[in-house]
Order: structure tokens, then C-alpha cells, then sequence
């Protein structure tokens, strides 16, 4: 055997022994550490750790993490955080909710992937699960692994069914950065370094500005440029917790309607209760046509997304070519099951009220202290559990980022938005934990106001 792959046989077969180890020494524990950091800076991505300034200044680069449950995760050294970033939303079941865990370990017992050519019964079950769960006349779904391909999928399905070229979507939305997903995205730092993205015509309007897309759509129609859909997050989630107005939703479901034009949610970030509703649509009663989740679906557990439609626009799906859209490993069983799981907990433990109740509890105390420290932020914004702080400069939100994980709590900015840094923690987070966070980020804004 050649010595290249002798050392990587040799490499794998010491951190499996790691791997299954339930416990690191101290020592093991430091040598991890910098083993970490050097073969991110050499193999994987180094200006990512030059990037994370709130982890690499906050201390001694306390966070390379090792294990966790509910809200509270641990580092390879033992010391405890509290998770207010949930994944950026793919936590709501918290750190290894044992459901969802219980279940994918059952089923990998049996068989952890799928043939491809047999029936696949946990991919039959989660699809009509998705059409109980999922608002109107949605019935049908595809699953794939990540957000920006359930973005993908989307925009090709309105695209089939509608023959027509053209999006409109909102300045600073984020929506994947897939090349389809990216043409989509509102912010130019994304776009710009790769250069032409997707073919068609994507028009940007100011998010919640609903006399905007209805302009769109007017001027689409008189020019001749057929819109195949409307892409929209309920609220966005990159951008920093961006509530529109409550008429935003329903005038832009009229209009796509009286236009002929598709209505796609990404409910990526904000499906399955972390808004404090099942739906971030939910909060308007709106149904749209086209339906995209991610993040959550997974339990926390298994990477898993999927963008779901009706039955009238699914035919384009089906026919005459049932394999016009596929993937080796979407829906395979593993990631299945974790999903039925996941959606189980919701439903069970109710998550939407869940997170209703406990941002009800934590946004007035920190719209509070945004006020008493009105030199610090700008405002405060989001619904449920899906929150974010707007401070002054993207300086100060830094600073605040820093001395919160110097305390043990975990946030972080916005992909669109770098003055904003989100509370987002697992909808199973506790009480008295809420209070830790609130009681930490008082002193860290204490510490923050005293040094500018």
C-alpha cells in the first residue's frame, strides 16, 4: 500500500478509537484542539477560523465541540455552554433529543440506506405525514439534504409547471448558495465573486414591501416576461429576524394569484414551530403553493430537507417522466426516520406554543434592556424563538458575540446582516436557562457600554 494511504488508513483507525471513546482525558482533550485547529487551517477552510473572531478572541479557543443535550452543549475540555444559536435553526429538538436519536439508532440497526429500486416504506410515511402537517392543499413531496436544495427544487417545479422564466424574491433574503438557490439570494457579497448565476430574470423588491411585488408583477405582465413564482421567507431569517407588515403576506397571495404566478414559502429556518406557529405562514393564514423545510425536519439528528406542492402542480413531477427529479441519497432511511421523529416531538411537545410563550417571556425583557442601553442597540426584532438583536455597528454586535461566549453562551451575526447578532436557541430550552442568558448578556453589555 502506498505510504499516503497508509497514513490515512492509520489516521482513520485512531480517531475511530476517539470516536467511540464516551470520554477524552484533558490531555486528549488539548491535543484535539490543536489538531482541530490545524487541519481546518490546512485541509479544510483557514480564513474560517480567522472569521469566527467571537470563538478565537473569546478565549483559548474553548469551543471545539464534543457532545451536548437539550440547550446546554460541551467542548472537548468539559466546560458547559448554553446553545442561543440552535444550529441556526436546525437545533429546535435541542442537542440529541432521544426520540429522534432512539429512532435513527433503531432503524440503522435494520437498514441505513435505501436500494433506490424497491419501495422504501419510512419515505412513503414521511411524505403523507408532510401533507398532514402542511398548509391548504399541499399533498406531495420530495426529500433531499440541505436547505438550498429544497430551494432548488422549488424553483425548478414552479419553473416545469408554469413554463415561465422569471422570480421575484426580496433584497437581503437568504435562500442557499447553490448556484439556483444564490441567483435568489438579496445580498451582492454572495453573488457577485462567481459571477452569472441563473439564466432567467430575478427581480429583487424591497423585503415586505407588498406594493413593490405588485408593481413586479404589473410590469412583468405589460413587457411580456412570464414569472413562474414569488420566493419569500414568512419572516426573514439571515437578514436578522425581519418581521414584515401584516399585510405583506395576504396582498402578495392575492397578487400572485390574479397574475397567474406561484406563491414559494422557505420556511427552511422558520417551518415547524420556531416562530410560534407550525408555520411561519401560519401567522397570516396563508397557503402557499410550493412549501420548502430544512434544518429542523432533521431533529437535530440527520441532515434532511424537502420542498412540497399540490397535487395539480406535482403532475409536471410525474409525468410523463417520474424521474425528471432525483437524488442517491435524499430520504434515505436513516434520515427519514429522524424526520418522522422529529415532526412526532413537535407535534407532542408543541413546540409552536412552546416557542410562542418563550419568546412571549424573553423578547420584553430584552427590548428592555435594548432600552436601557440605547447607545448600544438599535432594536430588537423576530417572533417566537427566531430573534434578533440589531446594534448599533457591526462592532459592537461583535463585542457582544465575544464576551457572551466568554460567559458560556453561544450566538452569532447574520449572513445578510452584520450588525445583527440572533437569539435562536432550541425550542426545549428552559426557563431558568433563559434567564442564565439574560442575566449573562446584562453583564456582557455592562462590560461592552463601560469600554466604548
Amino acid at each position: 500500500m502506498p505510504q499516503d494511504l497508509q497514513d490515512a488508513l492509520s489516521y482513520s483507525e485512531r480517531w475511530l478509537e476517539l470516536i467511540k471513546k464516551p470520554e477524552v482525558t484533558q490531555v486528549e482533550g488539548k491535543e484535539i484542539i490543536e489538531e482541530s485547529k490545524q487541519n481546518f487551517a490546512d485541509y479544510f477552510n483557514k480564513n474560517w477560523l480567522e472569521y469566527r473572531k467571537s470563538v478565537t478572541e473569546a478565549g483559548d479557543w474553548a469551543c471545539v465541540e464534543w457532545n451536548g443535550r437539550g440547550a446546554i452543549f460541551k467542548d472537548i475540555l468539559g466546560r458547559e455552554y448554553i446553545d442561543c444559536l440552535g444550529g441556526y435553526g436546525m437545533m429546535d429538538h435541542g442537542w440529541s433529543h432521544p426520540d429522534v436519536v432512539a429512532a435513527v439508532a433503531a432503524q440503522l440497526q435494520r437498514t441505513p440506506m435505501p436500494s433506490q429500486e424497491l419501495i422504501d416504506p419510512l419515505r412513503g410515511v414521511l411524505a403523507r405525514m408532510m401533507a398532514d402537517i402542511t398548509p391548504g392543499d399541499i399533498k406531495y413531496s420530495f426529500f433531499c439534504a440541505s436547505g438550498t436544495e429544497a430551494i432548488e427544487g422549488a424553483i425548478k417545479l414552479a419553473k416545469m409547471y408554469t413554463k415561465k422564466p422569471a422570480f421575484i424574491v426580496a433584497t437581503k433574503a437568504f435562500h442557499g448558495k447553490t448556484m439556483g438557490s444564490l441567483s435568489m439570494m438579496g445580498k451582492a457579497d454572495y453573488r457577485q465573486p462567481p459571477g452569472l448565476l441563473y439564466g432567467g430574470p430575478v427581480y429583487h423588491v424591497p423585503y415586505g414591501d407588498a406594493a413593490a411585488v405588485e408593481r413586479q408583477l404589473d410590469i412583468c405582465d405589460q413587457v411580456g416576461i412570464g414569472v413562474a413564482a414569488v420566493l419569500m421567507e414568512p419572516i426573514q431569517g439571515e437578514a436578522g429576524a425581519i418581521v414584515p407588515p401584516d399585510d405583506f403576506w395576504p396582498r402578495i397571495r392575492k397578487a400572485t394569484k390574479d397574475h397567474g404566478v406561484l406563491l414559494i414559502a422557505d420556511e427552511v429556518q422558520t417551518g415547524l414551530g420556531r416562530t410560534g406557529k407550525l408555520w411561519g405562514v401560519d401567522h397570516w393564514d396563508v397557503k402557499p403553493d410550493i412549501i420548502a423545510l430544512a434544518k429542523s425536519l432533521g431533529g437535530g439528528v440527520m441532515p434532511i430537507s424537502t420542498f412540497c406542492s399540490t397535487e395539480e402542480i406535482w403532475q409536471c413531477m410525474m409525468y410523463p417522466n417520474p424521474f425528471i427529479h432525483t437524488t442517491t441519497t435524499g430520504g434515505g432511511a436513516l434520515a427519514c426516520s429522524a424526520a418522522i421523529a422529529s415532526i412526532n416531538v413537535v407535534l407532542k411537545e408543541d413546540f409552536p406554543k412552546q416557542a410562542a410563550e418563550k419568546g412571549a417571556y424573553l423578547m420584553p425583557k430584552l427590548q428592555l434592556l435594548a432600552q436601557k442601553y440605547s447607545n448600544i442597540y438599535d432594536y430588537i426584532s423576530g417572533k417566537g424563538l427566531l430573534i434578533g438583536q440589531h446594534f448599533k455597528n457591526p462592532e459592537v454586535g461583535y463585542k457582544v458575540a465575544a464576551g457572551l461566549f466568554k460567559r458560556g453562551v453561544l450566538v452569532a451575526g447574520t449572513l445578510t446582516s452584520a450588525h445583527t447578532i440572533r437569539i435562536e436557541p432550541p425550542i426545549v430550552i428552559t426557563y431558568e436557562q433563559i434567564d442564565q442568558v439574560l442575566n449573562r448578556l446584562e453583564d456582557t453589555l455592562k462590560e461592552v457600554n463601560a469600554s466604548i
